[in-house]
């Protein structure tokens, strides 16, 4: 291990129930670290050198040199500090000095990395591949839901020593007798906070228990709830936690801003921050896979070059995407927050968070996506006003002011727009043979007697193509208070005991309630997710002794109550059907409702779980059932 550790480390032997601080820890000075002071095999010294990596960040400063020791290692940092080279160098380090000493790379697996979604895992496949350069006879092989199993099948059968795979295709592969970990000497669990999130706690478990007994084991979280730290406890031995402590969660040098407005207003915002600001890649985050298709049209319709992806895009065709904006030739990637999990694009200089994430962690990630390694980045956070009330939870969670920004105003738009449309007539002059039009124009104006500044105009609607040139004033959004269906003065959007029926809105009966033991975050996710429906299309929610009330849209489609009327939830189907005691609401003050208070984000237990990341359905058993139902179950046990 080096002498000198920087003072933002901290290194502990544990058994991540009780801590030691090891004497070790010195130094304030992470500059001062190479990673030719690891002891790290050279093949694997050349690789990085011709990546050019010449100093170690901070949590591969104090993980590497754990994990060539030997030792289980709990390593706690955020995205983007570096955790994959963190892991991944040791272990081909130690595989490399094995292939010497055995005359060769043996063909059974050895490594077995876990990744959360196929993002990630194609990500972490491909560092491995770059630190592996010089290694001869290597192979690494990702495993992911969504792509065909015949290419997957083949690779096992001519052997890799290193798979990455998201947990469901892991454990076909394990099923299927396909993939043998009986070799198995290292297992990293990375973005282990996302996969309990997400409602792979069962399947982490099964896969850990299939793995030898004789192993050294990596876990790598952005955060450490009470649930990783008992899975870590059983599965690891003797570990040392490696914790980063930043003085924040997100970079410094990424600027973040919130802009308050309505929904309905947000593509013209948008569009009025791209004319006005100079950003070079874009990515933007919408809550489901269908808004990002709708957003992506919009945009592209505005001449904006714009391409969606999320789970219900083809593997192939999302990692064409993802080429496309790395190379230019797309500049605006329209995400859910699972398909862009692991993207890393050097030219994202932008993050807007077109809709507000479910948790704060994952708006950490979203803005992660820009801003890495040094560069500068910007993220941008449309909020409507009754979201405003979060911003105390991500400005807690980043440790960092969210500042407000104001749209660029109509005048300042109209101005560019003008300004920018006589550039256009200007550099068509200049480069343009436009002779043939102007003969068309004199004749024009000689038969019809029309003046040929009146001829001009009416070209110039006819280049616009039906689209105005001048923009209108967007309403602004509401900032004070608003008067109950009670007579009293409430904040905007309160989430209080009580609130009115929210327009469109109807009050369906659900048999399940507190006798089942359900949480409210176990019927938002289920019905989101079978439904097809967003957190925002979710009104209150009242849990009953054997049923609960749920606000939900009151023109629900046949095919969403064909879906719902088979969801279940703990395994017990919830029998959606209109209450017969609420009427869908006709405007405000159609009635009260209770909705339960929540103290952070609107959490969707498990709502990311089949939005792509793994092709696997939910298993029965055990309370499963239908939609989010398993996914909740994992959550609440891990």
């Amino acid at each position: 291990m080096p002498e000198n550790l920087p003072e933002n480390i901290t290194h502990t032997t544990s058994d991540v129930e009780k801590t030691a601080v090891v004497p070790a820890v010195e130094s304030d000075d992470v500059d001062e670290i190479r990673f030719t002071d690891l002891n790290l095999d050279g093949r694997v010294l050349s690789a990085l050198n011709d990546l050019g990596y010449e100093k170690p960040s901070a949590i591969q400063a104090a993980t590497i040199p754990a994990l060539l020791e030997g030792r289980d290692v709990v390593g706690l940092a955020q995205t983007g500090t570096g955790k994959t080279a963190a892991f991944a160098v040791p272990a081909l380090s130690k595989m490399a000095e094995l292939a010497d000493i055995n005359g060769g790379p043996s063909k059974n697996t050895q490594v077995l990395v876990l990744a959360p979604t196929r993002e990630l895992a194609l990500q972490v496949a491909e560092a491995f591949t770059s630190y592996a350069k010089h290694m001869e006879g290597f192979t690494v092989l990702p495993v992911y839901g969504g792509s065909p199993y015949g290419p997957q099948l083949n690779g096992l059968r001519r052997g890799a020593q290193v798979v990455v795979g998201t947990p469901g295709r892991v454990i076909d592969h394990i099923e299927k007798g396909s993939l043998d970990l009986s070799n198995l000497e290292y297992v990293v669990l990375d973005e282990a906070d996302e996969m309990l999130r997400m409602g792979f706690a069962e399947d982490v478990e099964k896969i850990l228990s299939s793995t030898p007994a004789e192993k050294q084991v990596a876990l790598f979280s952005a955060t450490m709830p009470p649930a990783i730290r008992r899975i870590a406890k059983k599965y690891l031995n003797d570990p040392a936690e490696i914790s980063v402590k930043g003085k924040t969660t997100t970079g410094t040098n990424t600027r973040q801003r919130f802009l308050q407005v309505m929904g309905p207003h947000k593509l013209d915002a948008m569009t009025r921050i791209l004319e006005v600001e100079d950003y070079d890649g874009i990515i933007a985050f919408v809550r489901t896979k269908l808004a990002t298709e709708d957003l992506a049209d919009k945009l592209r319709s505005r001449g904006f070059s714009a391409a969606a992806i999320n789970g219900d895009i083809p593997q192939q065709q999302r990692e064409r995407t993802v080429e496309a904006l790395r190379d230019g030739k797309i500049d605006i990637l329209v995400a859910t927050d699972v398909a862009a999990r692991g993207l890393d694009v050097d030219r994202i200089s932008l993050v807007v968070n077109y809709d507000i994430p479910n948790d704060t962690e994952s708006y950490v990630h979203r803005i992660g996506r820009t801003g890495r390694a040094g560069r500068s980045g910007d993220a941008i956070l449309f909020i409507t006003p009754r979201e405003k009330y979060l911003l105390r939870s991500i400005e807690k969670a980043t440790r960092q002011p969210v500042e407000q920004m104001q749209l660029p105003s109509t005048a300042t738009i109209n101005e560019l727009r003008l300004g920018k449309f006589a550039e256009k007539i200007t550099q068509t002059l200049a480069t343009e043979d436009v002779s043939l039009f102007r003969d068309l124009i004199a004749t024009y104006e000689q038969e019809h007697d029309v003046p040929a500044a009146e001829i001009a105009a009416a070209l110039a609607i006819m280049a616009q193509g039906g689209q105005p040139i001048l923009v209108q004033d967007i309403p602004v959004a509401p900032a004070g208070q608003r008067e109950r269906a009670d007579g009293r003065k409430d904040a905007f959007g309160s989430r209080g005991p009580t609130r009115t029926l929210t327009e469109g809105n109807a009050t369906y009966r659900i048999a399940v309630g507190r006798r089942q033991r359900v949480m409210p975050g176990s019927i938002v996710g289920a019905i989101a997710n079978e439904g097809g429906l967003s957190s925002a299309q979710i009104g209150g929610i009242d849990i009953r002794a054997d049923h609960s009330l749920v606000e939900l849209p009151a023109d629900l489609s046949k095919d969403q109550l064909r879906a719902l009327s088979k969801t279940r939830i703990g395994g017990e189907l919830i029998h959606l059907e209109l209450d017969k005691g609420r009427k869908p609401a006709a405007g405000r003050g159609a009635g009260e409702f209770k909705k339960p208070f929540k103290k952070d984000f609107p959490k969707r237990d498990g709502d990311t779980r089949f939005s792509g990341d793994d092709s696997r359905k939910p298993r029965q058993g055990k309370g499963a059932g239908a939609g989010s139902g398993r996914s909740n179950v994992q959550s609440e046990q891990w």
